[in-house]
């Protein structure tokens, strides 16, 4: 019998065009050798110009796939992302808070505010249910500049910005904070930190002219909570994963008449 690879699901919204949500995280477990599984909070109509329209699922949905794939089928680790309003973000907290609770796996809490093109995807009510409610269940969170500055109110424009930014995101409870510096003004690398407030961890790549990377913090999330459901450390389950972001953004495609996806296949080609 074939060894059964590790369980993760991913809490997502829909991106009709695959570059981003549910589609991008399972492209990326899939790539990273792990079982994918899926809870759809959301659907998107969505392609490479923009969002142009968003329904969230009723909770009691959005409850009972969670409940039908970890009751049944188990999982290893949790990567969430688009969760739209504040009762989908109370209702999947108390959903993870009992599992963690019930079996310690690890949580990845990728704070959607935004699409790539700048369309809002997370209500602004519903940013202190993300404060106090979802990140405290995260081990690893993971937000870019804007979503730190939509949580926190730091604007970071320098790599002791982003210190600030980690310190901020920390004191809500995450164990971890990924500060994700791709958007920061100037600088030629690619720079993300990872802290738990006394370690630090610099991830640096060369920054690609490549305009077409769509999906990457789906991506890069989802390639976190692959490498903590194969065992590995934060540290080390964040290295893996800026190596395999890196590699993605550098192959991303054009698609249609805007911004293209990263290629979340690139490693199998």
């Amino acid at each position: 019998m074939t060894a059964r690879p590790p369980l993760v699901l991913t809490v997502a919204g829909s991106d009709s065009g695959g570059g981003a949500g549910i589609q991008a995280d399972l492209k990326t477990m899939l790539a990273l050798g792990v079982h994918g599984m899926s809870v759809l909070t959301a659907v998107t109509a969505q392609n490479s110009r923009g969002v142009h329209g968003a329904w969230e699922l009723p909770e009691d949905a959005v409850r009972a796939q969670y409940r039908a794939v970890v009751d049944d089928i188990g999982v290893q680790a949790v990567k969430t992302g688009m969760l739209a309003s504040a009762v989908l973000v109370e209702t999947v907290a108390d959903l993870l808070a009992g599992t963690t609770a019930a079996t310690g796996v690890p949580v990845v809490v990728d704070p959607v505010g935004v699409s790539k093109h700048g369309d809002p995807l997370l209500a602004a009510s519903a940013l202190d249910a993300v404060r106090t409610r979802l990140l405290p269940t995260a081990t690893v969170a993971t937000p870019n500049l804007d979503e730190v500055a939509q949580l926190t109110g730091v604007v970071v424009e320098d790599e002791d910005g982003m210190r600030r930014a980690a310190g901020a995101i920390l004191a809500y409870g995450p164990r971890w904070a990924l500060i994700k510096g791709g958007h920061l003004p100037s600088g030629e690398e690619a720079v993300d930190l990872l802290t738990d407030g006394s370690e630090e961890l610099w991830l640096r790549a060369p920054r690609h002219d490549n305009r077409h990377t769509h999906g990457t913090g789906c991506a890069l999330a989802s390639a976190v909570a692959s490498g903590l459901a194969k065992g590995l450390t934060v540290p080390e389950a964040v290295r893996q994963a800026k190596a395999y972001v890196t590699g993605a953004i550098a192959a991303g495609f054009a698609l249609g008449g805007g911004i293209g996806p990263v290629d979340h296949a690139w490693r199998l080609r």
